[in-house]
C-alpha cells in the first residue's frame, strides 16, 4: 500500500499545537525533538507519518481512506493524537489476518530537521522508528524512516508545509 499526507505549517500560536512527526513532538520536551517555532495546522495533531501509514494500510486492504474513517469535521477528533488512527488501522489489518511485512517512510520537510538528537539523547529518526514499530507490533528492522528536503522549491521547500510518503507491504497470516 501507498500513503501520502501534507500539512501546512504556521506559527505555533496560529496552529494551536506543535509539529508532531511519527509521534515525536517538536516542542523541546524530554524524549522528543528540540523545540521548533512553527506548528502544524490540522484538525487532529497533524502527524503526517502516522496519517500516511494509516492510508497505506487501508489502501493495501482496499478499504476507504483515513478521511472517510476519521473526518476532519468530527469535533471529537479535534487535536486528537494520531496514534488512535494507527491503532484502528492496525485492528482492521489484523482482523483480516494480515501483518506488516515492512514499512518505508519518506518525510519531506525543509524544516524542522529530523536527523538530530532528541532532548535527553538518541536520534529523532530512531524515536520515530521505535514509535512506528511499537504501534505496528513489528521489529524495528522492518521499519525505515528517511528524510529529504525539498530543495527550497514550493511550499514544502519554503518551510510552509511538510509531507510524507509511505510504502508498506502486508503479509497474510495463515
Amino acid at each position: 500500500g501507498h500513503g501520502y499526507d501534507i500539512h501546512r505549517l504556521d506559527t505555533r500560536e496560529a496552529a494551536g499545537q506543535p509539529i508532531v512527526i511519527a509521534g515525536v513532538r517538536f516542542d523541546g520536551s524530554e524524549g522528543h525533538a528540540p523545540d521548533f517555532e512553527l506548528g502544524c495546522v490540522a484538525h487532529s495533531d497533524g502527524d503526517v507519518v502516522y496519517h500516511s501509514v494509516v492510508d497505506a494500510i487501508l489502501g493495501a486492504l482496499t478499504l476507504p481512506d483515513i478521511g472517510c474513517l476519521f473526518p476532519d469535521n468530527d469535533p471529537r477528533l479535534k487535536g486528537a493524537d494520531s496514534s488512535i488512527f494507527m491503532e484502528e488501522a492496525y485492528r482492521r489489518m489484523t482482523d483480516r489476518s494480515y501483518a506488516i511485512g515492512n514499512v518505508d517512510v519518506t518525510i519531506i520537510a525543509q524544516k524542522p530537521r529530523v536527523n538530530v538528537d532528541t532532548i535527553g539523547g538518541g536520534l529523532v529518526k530512531e524515536a520515530m522508528r521505535d514509535n512506528l514499530a511499537r504501534l505496528l507490533s513489528v521489529n524495528v528492522d522492518r521499519v525505515n524512516v528517511k528524510a529529504r528536503t525539498h530543495e527550497k522549491v514550493d511550499s514544502v521547500g519554503e518551510g510552509r508545509a511538510l509531507e510524507c510518503h509511505v510504502v508498506l507491504t502486508l503479509e497474510l497470516q495463515t
